[in-house]
């Protein structure tokens, strides 16, 4: 049995809105965002390009992360961003290439 890994995400739209979530299923993740099969601040505002992504084991680890991103003011955000992807590109088509990332602590 494959572990369950969880995502924290941070999603943007194209004037740069910015989302944190959690999800343990990115892909589906992704696909709800993008086809706005969820109401709310995403399909308002069109917030659905992924720009940057964290993968944890524990999902108590992760809901923190979630936690201390939402509560970080958004120049912190756009740092977190810009350090791994500083030209905000939609990493959503990589990303499975990209999920086997080395793990955070938890």
């Amino acid at each position: 049995m494959r572990d369950r890994i969880f995502y924290v995400y941070l999603l943007a739209s194209r004037s740069r809105v910015l989302y944190a979530g959690i999800t343990n299923n990115l892909e589906r993740r992704l696909r709800e965002h993008r086809l706005g099969e969820r109401e709310g601040f995403t399909k308002r505002y069109r917030v659905h390009r992924l720009v940057c992504f964290e993968c944890y084991r524990d999902v108590r680890a992760a809901i923190a992360r979630e936690k201390q991103i939402k509560g970080w003011r958004r120049e912190k955000k756009v740092a977190l961003i810009e350090a791994e992807n500083p030209r905000w590109e939609d990493l959503s088509p990589e990303w499975e290439e990209m999920a086997g990332c080395s793990l955070e602590s938890g």
